[in-house]
C-alpha cells in the first residue's frame, strides 16, 4: 500500500505542469485576443474550435455517432479529464454540471467533475422540499435549498462532503463502473473496503457513505454521487428533519438510511487528499474496464483542470445559475400536495371545556398547495364535509411558518360563524 501511495504522489508532482487554471489573467496576449471574440470561436471566427478546456463542443461541427459506433470506440481513443470546480456555491456548481451536459461533445472525452458546496440541502428533480426538510428552518439557519436536474432523494452538502459527477455519452453510461472506481480509490489510498448496495449506494460497515443519481439524455449523460468524508452529522440530521405534519403528495420520497463518515473508520482521511486519489483513479482507469492502466495511461490523459465557472469560459452559465437559484425552479416545480394537522379549537357548545381530550371538536386543518402556492384552506371534522376557510393567504407561497400561522389563528377562533359552520 505504501508503495502505491508513493507512486501516486510522485505522479501527482510530475503532473502539476498539466493543470490548467480556467481564470481570466490580464497579461496574456492570447487572453486579450480571446476577449474580442466568442471563447468558442476558432481563428476564422467560426464556431468550430474547441472549448477553453480543450474539449470539443456539440456545436463545433463534430459528427454525432450512433450508439453502436460509440460503443465500438476503443478505450485507447478515449481521453479523460478531471475538472475541479473552484466554486463552493451550489447553484453555480449545478449550472456548471448542466452546462457540460448540454454543450460538451463527450464522444472521445470522459469527464469527472469534483466539487464541494457550502451547507445546502439538495433535493431531486421530482421531490417536494416540504416533505424532505423544514424549509423555514433552513432559511433561519442560513442553509440553502437547491433542486438538481436529476432524480433521486434529498442529500445534505457541506465542506466535509465531496461531490463527484461522471460525464459520458449515453451509450457509455455505466453506473456500477463509476461507483466501483470510487471504492477502488478509497481502498488504494486508505485501505477502506466499501461496497455497493442493491440500491447502488456505497456502504461501509452497513451504513451509507454515498448516495447516487443520474441524468440520462441524448447524446450525453451524467451520474453523480456524494461521499461523506467529515460531514457535520448533527447539522445533517437537523437539516433533513421534516415538519411534524401530514403531507399527501405524489412526489418522489427519499429513503432514509443510517450514515457514516469516512473519518469514522480512518481518521487520516481528508477531503483534498481523497479528491486527488479519486481523480488519479479515474485517469489511470480505461474508459470501459476496471483495470489499472498505471502511470502510462495516466500520462496520456488530459489531467486535472481547475475550473473557474464564469461566463468568460462557459457562455450562458450565469443564466443557468439564475434559473437553478430561482424560486420557480426550487419551489414552483413541486408537484401538487396537501398538508394536514390536527388541532383543538376553542369552539364548543355552551358549557363545554375547549381543552377536553379527546374532544368531539378536534379537527384537522388542511391546506392544498399547487406550484408551491396556497390554493385552498379548509377545516375537516369527523362526519362533516370540509369547511372552506376564507383567508388572504390563498395564492401566497407556502412554507412551514405560514402553515403554523394558519393553525394558530384557527385555534384561537371562537366566533358564532364558526359554531354555525360546525353545526353547534
Amino acid at each position: 500500500m505504501a508503495a502505491l501511495v508513493t507512486q501516486r504522489c510522485n505522479g501527482f508532482a510530475r503532473s502539476l505542469t498539466r493543470i490548467l487554471v480556467l481564470s481570466t489573467p490580464s497579461s496574456s496576449s492570447s487572453v486579450r485576443a480571446a476577449s474580442t471574440k466568442h471563447p468558442f470561436q476558432g481563428n476564422d471566427g467560426s464556431s468550430k474550435g474547441s472549448s477553453p478546456t480543450g474539449h470539443l463542443t456539440m456545436n463545433s461541427g463534430s459528427k454525432q455517432l450512433s450508439v453502436a459506433d460509440i460503443k465500438k470506440i476503443p478505450d485507447e481513443e478515449v481521453k479523460k479529464s478531471v475538472f475541479i470546480s473552484q466554486s463552493n456555491d451550489v447553484f453555480t456548481n449545478l449550472a456548471l454540471e448542466d452546462w457540460i451536459y448540454r454543450n460538451f461533445d463527450l464522444t472521445n472525452h470522459h469527464i469527472l467533475m469534483l466539487w464541494i458546496n457550502r451547507p445546502t440541502v439538495v433535493i431531486g428533480r421530482h421531490q417536494n422540499p416540504f416533505a424532505e426538510t423544514n424549509v423555514s428552518a433552513l432559511a433561519r439557519n442560513g442553509i440553502e435549498l437547491a433542486r438538481r436536474n436529476s432524480g433521486g432523494g434529498a442529500v445534505y452538502h457541506d465542506p466535509g462532503n465531496l461531490n463527484c459527477t461522471f460525464f459520458m455519452p449515453r451509450a457509455r453510461y455505466d453506473r456500477k463502473y463509476n461507483l466501483n472506481l470510487l471504492t477502488r480509490a478509497m481502498y488504494r489510498e486508505y485501505g477502506i473496503n466499501a461496497e455497493l448496495s442493491a440500491r447502488d449506494d456505497i456502504v461501509l460497515l452497513g451504513k451509507k457513505i454515498s448516495g447516487t443519481a443520474a441524468k440520462l439524455g441524448q447524446p450525453n449523460a451524467y451520474h453523480h454521487c456524494t461521499l461523506l468524508v467529515n460531514s457535520n452529522k448533527l447539522h445533517l440530521g437537523a437539516s433533513l428533519a421534516k415538519d411534524d405534519v401530514e403531507i399527501t403528495s405524489k412526489a418522489t420520497s427519499s429513503v432514509p438510511s443510517p450514515i457514516k463518515n469516512l473519518v469514522d473508520v480512518n481518521r487520516t482521511v481528508n477531503i483534498q487528499q481523497l479528491l486527488s486519489a479519486i481523480g488519479y483513479e479515474f485517469l489511470r482507469t480505461p474508459a470501459t474496464q476496471l483495470t489499472d492502466g498505471g502511470r502510462d495511461l495516466l500520462m496520456k490523459q488530459r489531467g486535472f483542470q481547475l475550473i473557474n465557472p464564469t461566463d468568460k469560459w462557459f457562455p450562458g452559465i450565469s443564466e443557468l445559475r439564475t434559473n437553478f437559484a430561482s424560486w420557480d425552479w426550487r419551489f414552483g416545480k413541486t408537484p401538487a400536495f396537501s398538508v394536514q394537522k390536527t388541532i383543538q379549537t376553542k369552539v364548543g357548545a355552551a358549557g363545554e371545556s375547549s381543552q377536553q381530550s379527546p374532544s368531539p371538536y378536534d379537527m384537522k386543518v388542511k391546506v392544498d398547495v399547487e406550484k408551491a402556492l396556497i390554493k385552498e384552506i379548509s377545516l375537516i371534522l369527523p362526519n362533516h364535509e370540509p369547511i372552506p376557510v376564507v383567508s388572504d393567504m390563498v395564492g401566497k407561497p407556502y412554507d412551514e411558518d405560514c402553515f403554523h400561522g394558519i393553525t394558530e389563528a384557527l385555534k384561537g377562533a371562537n366566533t358564532e360563524s364558526m359554531r354555525h359552520a360546525m353545526g353547534l
